[in-house]
């Protein structure tokens, strides 16, 4: 890690993390001692082949699963050792998530979906940010629709804006664009580009494709538990001959 990033004011940062799944035989070790920062307000990719760690490693920074050694933290809380109601206080107001699967309520509409978190939480949306989120995702013609009633891309960007009403620390993507097409799936990633750009917001996104990963700040690259690589500023090109060279193969 270089002198710069490490100054960089730092929304999520894994420490030293190892996360072992079994004993004996059935043994495996998914993360081996990986230590990274994610800056706040940049767009990060997570990259590796089937079974390097990636998924795993969002999974402990966003608090969704524990940590064998090591320790996580998001913005100045450490959540390692957090009791289960001060970490489902965290993810609830301090995380926000997109999925592969949108992870939709079918019976309710687009702007419930949204408010979802914040009604759980007993808030309401801030009615200025509620019109910056809405303009920016495009879905002011739509909000009255239910899941069912919404094109693939539409429920990813309904996804989106969830993740994003309560104003998060940090957003965890994990293959937001999976389940897309390609023009679907380009319209979402520049809906989470510009929400880094234009709104501060950070996202760390877990994916395998390399246009997916152009769209961000930065990739780190993982392979057998471990961090074997990061590149900056990067463009389809340069994260295939990453991949070529450095044998991250996804």
């Amino acid at each position: 890690m270089d002198g710069t990033r490490a100054l960089e004011p730092v929304a999520a940062r894994a420490d030293e993390v190892w996360k072992v799944y079994g004993t004996a035989e059935a043994r495996v070790v998914a993360l081996r001692g990986v230590s990274a920062n994610f800056a706040r307000g940049k767009f990060t990719a997570i990259m590796g082949p089937s079974g390097s760690g990636k998924s795993t490693l969002m999974h402990c920074l966003a608090g969704l699963d524990t940590v064998s050694r090591g320790t996580v933290h998001i913005g100045g809380t450490q959540v390692t050792g957090l009791g289960d109601k001060a970490l489902t206080r965290l993810r609830r107001d301090r995380v926000g998530f997109i999925f592969q699967q949108f992870n939709l309520l079918p019976t309710l509409t687009a702007a419930e979906n949204i408010r979802l978190p914040l009604d759980i939480a007993g808030k309401k949306p801030d009615p200025q940010w509620w019109d910056t989120v809405i303009g920016t995702v495009n879905l002011q013609d739509r909000l009255d629709h239910r899941p069912s009633q919404l094109s693939g891309g539409q429920q990813q960007r309904v996804a989106c804006a969830r993740a994003l009403m309560s104003r998060p620390d940090v957003i965890f993507a994990d293959e937001p664009t999976g389940n897309l097409d390609s023009k679907s799936g380009a319209e979402v990633l520049s809906f989470l580009r510009s929400s880094v750009r234009e709104h501060g917001q950070t996202i760390v996104m877990v994916t395998h494709d390399p246009v997916a990963a152009s769209y961000t700040d930065r990739v780190v690259f993982l392979a057998d538990g471990e961090i074997v690589q990061e590149l900056d500023r990067p463009t389809p090109e340069s994260v295939l001959e990453a991949m070529k060279h450095g044998e991250v193969l996804v």
